[in-house]
């Protein structure tokens, strides 16, 4: 790449990350190429920055999940049109932040409808009220509560709300006749995790959630992550579910008994792995040890 269109293209990266300050991630992901792939039947993922955008392909019109950035979002959108003329039925969204929700814009007049938890919606438009980049948001204009359900073509799709965890409006999708299920960040794959505690994160439930999920879907089943230590294992099985649990409650054993053994925040925020889940890696283990601490604290 010439100096000149990399220093552009930095600049733009700079840029995009102080205007979507919910996505924590976006740095590492931002010189990625991008990588749109088939997974089973006529269900695929699209990876380039923010979290794991899902697609499917069916015979009367797309489904996109999740939207990453204004500059990511048109190349899914092209890769799509490649495979027919069919119209773009749902956008669907598995919680508001940016790296998830801030490359709806580019789908403004081609999806029929956006599909997110009603939780979602509230966040997405408080973040971009805040952020003052309301006009820059293409806002779901379908939510749910406990759940919701769409057939296109031969494809089902339910999705499902359990309550709080990584914010208080995770929704997965699970494409029925494929069997592959969307957790969005629901799960960090071997990559320590965004709390979001102001928007009603909560790790207790999260715990439960996952316990939820793995009951409800079967050893077939695959699943898409919202983010991986390794960009390109994004997807997995209930085992790495299991492992994800593990982790969360590897966090809470370990922050509550250091709580119980007089150490300070300062002082548990000094650790560098959590004992019980030494997979967990990358930048951002205070984020989880703060999370934690205050979650167990009441504060």
């Amino acid at each position: 790449m010439e100096r000149r269109n990399f220093i552009t293209h930095s600049a733009l990266a700079m840029a995009m990350l102080a205007l979507y300050k919910t996505d924590v991630f976006a740095q590492q992901d931002l010189m990625r190429a991008y990588n749109f792939k088939p997974l089973r039947n006529n269900v695929g993922i699209f990876i380039e920055q923010g979290g794991t955008i899902g697609w499917l392909n069916a015979g009367n019109g797309f489904v996109v999940v999740d939207a990453q950035f204004p500059t990511s979002a048109p190349h899914v959108i092209e890769e799509l049109k490649k495979l027919g003329e069919k119209p773009f039925k749902y956008l669907i969204n598995t919680h508001h932040h940016g790296d998830h929700t801030a490359g709806n814009i580019a789908f403004k007049g081609l999806a029929q409808k956006v599909v997110a938890h009603q939780n979602s919606l509230v966040n997405q438009k408080r973040a971009a009220e805040k952020a003052n980049n309301l006009d820059k948001q293409l806002l779901p204009d379908t939510t749910f509560g406990t759940g919701w359900k769409a057939k296109i073509g031969d494809e089902r799709i339910s999705a499902y709300y359990y309550g709080s965890g990584h914010t208080n409006g995770d929704a997965v999708y699970h494409f029925e006749n494929s069997n592959i299920v969307h957790v969005g960040d629901l799960v960090f794959n071997r990559r320590f995790p965004y709390i979001d505690r102001e928007n009603g994160a909560h790790i207790g439930n999260w715990i439960t959630a996952l316990d939820k999920i793995t009951s409800q879907f079967d050893n077939d089943t695959l699943f898409i992550w919202g983010h991986s230590l390794d960009p390109e294992k994004v997807t997995g099985n209930k085992a790495d579910v299991k492992a994800y649990q593990n982790y969360l409650q590897s966090l809470l054993t370990f922050v509550g008994g250091e709580i119980k053994s007089g150490k300070s925040k300062d002082e548990i925020l000094k650790a560098t792995t959590i004992p019980g889940a030494p997979e967990w890696q990358g930048d951002g283990i205070q984020r989880s040890l703060s999370a934690a601490y205050d979650e167990i604290k009441g504060t």
